[in-house]
């Protein structure tokens, strides 16, 4: 049975979008049990069978910074829960809190796994096939190196291979354009890691690709620094506020306008569920001796749900093991770059 600690007070919302959600979670999943870390206030009166309430006396806001929530809120539900993977009691944590707290607090209480410096955050962007890339780093690491991105290529193939059932995913490096040459240096040796890494039948790389091609779907995985990937991603996220924003307001213009747009209405509808980020909701923190997924702040019951689902996919498929599995590969490459390119 499988055990998943939750942050119930992180996010928006708080309890009032967590609490509803774990229920439905619960419902769906017999198999499963949950770790509910909260205020006493806020988790009293919640009954389940497979729910334990585990009580915690702070909680991290969005607004803190990252000294407050490491150092001054040891209590927090953010922290109790991520403790609760430390000690063995769940498999994986979820919360929808501060993203850089959530980070700090897990890399501080779980510690890195062998061969990785720097945790990624990994997470789904929408494409135009019905599906969604996933992208990392989306915003843990601004600056990386060239080592930093072959990391990001190895976790998060075992990433897609757990959650999607992909034994060889494909990986591309973001360019500028798809020829080698092109790029900075670090994008130029990462893409030289990257090839060593395929020739070796460690990764299944493609090469390089552009920013639009993560929206196309032209492979499993695009491999970022995190500036570029949160960049990437609230660009993405905009898309679906703008296709709603426009059917709002073509609705709400004279009779002939809202004809048009009431014949256009199931394309871009259909268009508009498609780049539901709700679907795709629930980021994993890779690269930690534990299992940690992080739920877009502003989740409804629907979205933090989908988060509970990614956690327990990754918990019940081993990731974790998968994750050092590949990174052990690809060990030759990262401590002596220089050798394996000979």
């Amino acid at each position: 049975m499988i055990t998943i600690a939750v942050d119930c007070m992180g996010g928006d919302h708080g309890p009032k979008v967590t609490l509803p959600a774990c229920t439905e979670f619960l419902d769906a999943h017999p198999e499963a049990r949950l770790i509910l870390v909260g205020l006493p206030d806020a988790l009293q009166g919640f009954v389940h069978a497979r729910a334990t309430l585990v009580l915690a006396s702070e909680v991290v806001t969005m607004d803190d910074p990252l000294e407050v929530a490491l150092r001054r809120k040891k209590d927090s539900s953010m922290r109790v829960a991520v403790q609760q993977v430390k000690d063995g009691a769940a498999q994986a944590a979820v919360s929808a809190g501060n993203t850089g707290a959530l980070m700090a607090i897990s890399r501080y209480v779980l510690k890195t796994i062998d061969g990785i410096e720097r945790p990624a955050i990994a997470g789904q962007i929408p494409n135009t096939t019905g599906g969604a890339t996933t992208v990392l780093d989306l915003g843990a690491n601004v600056d990386c190196t060239a080592e930093h991105l072959l990391q990001f290529a190895m976790m998060g193939s075992a990433l897609v291979s757990v959650l999607q059932d992909k034994d060889a995913p494909s990986v591309g490096l973001l360019n500028i354009g798809e020829e080698a040459i092109k790029g900075n240096e670090v994008i130029k040796r990462a893409g030289e890691l990257l090839r060593a890494a395929g020739s070796a039948g460690d990764l299944n790389f493609y090469g390089n690709v552009e920013g639009n091609d993560i929206f196309k779907g032209v492979v499993d995985i695009v491999v970022c620094d995190g500036f570029v990937g949160n960049v990437a991603l609230k660009t993405s996220e905009g898309l679906a506020s703008m296709i709603g924003g426009f059917l709002k307001a073509e609705f709400s213009k004279n009779v002939f306008t809202k004809l048009s747009a009431l014949i256009a209405y199931p394309v871009l509808s259909a268009l508009k569920k498609r780049f539901d980020h709700r679907r795709y909701n629930g980021a994993a923190l890779l690269g930690l001796r534990g299992l940690v997924f992080k739920s877009h702040g502003s989740a409804d019951v629907l979205a933090f749900g989908n988060a509970l689902n990614r956690a327990y996919d990754a918990a019940r498929n081993n990731l974790l093991d998968r994750v050092q599995v590949r990174i052990a590969k690809a060990s030759p490459l990262l401590a002596s770059p220089a050798d394996a390119m000979a």
